[in-house]
């Protein structure tokens, strides 16, 4: 029985190595191009259904508490930013700014009573009334992701 000893044996071992190597390399470069161009293909679709949906987001509360459901498992937050791409996509950005500016508002408004902290029910029914029209769409959902999403 012959057994692998000897430079020979090292030298077929390590070019062995390096051909496993090699093929490790081109499998994850292939496997990195596929997920790109997979993403890629999402990207697309999703800003797709962002435009096809663009007035249900804004107007619905369900259905935009739901699209950023859906955004945040996929590691996408349309709310990072009022100037980035989904804002401008979206045009929420704009809601989410004017409802931060509703919701300082209504803190200080309430600060002499409660010091500025206040309950999200009493919160979410105050911004209903707010501005002088009747806001049935914000949702303590909103409150929450604009609160989260902002420095105040």
């Amino acid at each position: 029985m012959r057994r692998n000893v000897g430079i020979g044996a090292i030298n077929k071992q390590r070019l062995a190595r390096e051909k496993l190597t090699q093929k490790g390399n081109e499998i994850a470069e292939l496997q990195l191009q596929q997920v790109s161009q997979q993403m890629d293909v999402f990207k697309k679709s999703l800003e797709e259904f962002a435009m096809k949906y663009k007035n249900e987001i804004k107007k619905n509360p369900e259905f935009r508490a739901r699209f950023q459901v859906m955004c945040s498992k996929i590691g996408v937050d349309p709310l990072a930013s009022s100037k980035g791409f989904w804002a401008q996509l979206l045009g929420v950005g704009d809601f989410y700014y004017e409802l931060g500016v509703q919701i300082v508002e209504v803190c200080l408004a309430t600060r002499p009573t409660n010091g500025g902290i206040i309950k999200m029910e009493e919160l979410v029914a105050r911004l209903g009334k707010s501005s002088g029209k009747t806001r049935k769409d914000v949702q303590p959902d909103d409150v929450s992701r604009q609160s989260a999403n902002s420095l105040f």
